[in-house]
């Protein structure tokens, strides 16, 4: 059996914007694995989250909050796991003077589509600003890049 695969094509939220990306999501039994490109973005940190409707429309606004099945606070989900952190939170992605960068990570308890935690049908947000960790988002700023996770057959 193969495991369960997604993707989300990510693209500007702003009209002109030349930003593109990708996030590809697999099924792994660490949890579920992410990868996320991105070009033509504003260099820095930018916080990256998985937000709770599969919508981009309204310069991104339409994906609601961030994912949080459990209302747990915000925080790293990587170093916190789901007792400490909203379950979209992805934490930064560092972006180079070129616009560009990767992020690599394993979501413990995320699935694609199993249960509560699962992603499928939901939107990754790539926010204007680095995500601080504070209460009750991160402080990250608006949407700049927005993308519909959907499972792949």
């Amino acid at each position: 059996m193969f495991a369960a695969t997604a993707k989300a094509i990510i693209q500007g939220t702003q009209e002109g914007s030349e930003l593109l990306g990708s996030t590809d999501f697999q099924d792994t039994d660490e949890g579920l694995r992410v990868q996320v490109n991105i070009f033509g973005a504003p260099p820095g940190l930018h916080g990256i989250h998985i937000h709770e409707n599969g919508s981009c429309e309204d310069q991104g606004n339409a994906a609601g909050s961030h994912f949080n099945p459990d209302n747990a606070k915000h925080g790293s989900l990587t170093a916190n796991g789901l007792q400490g952190a909203h379950a979209g939170d992805l934490g930064n992605i560092e972006i180079n003077d070129s616009g560009e960068g990767a992020l690599f990570l394993v979501a413990p308890g995320l699935t694609v589509k199993e249960g509560k935690y699962a992603v499928d049908g939901r939107a990754v947000i790539l926010h204007e600003k680095q995500d601080d960790f504070g209460q009750p988002t991160g402080n990250a700023g608006g949407r700049i890049g927005c993308g519909i996770i959907k499972a792949e057959e």
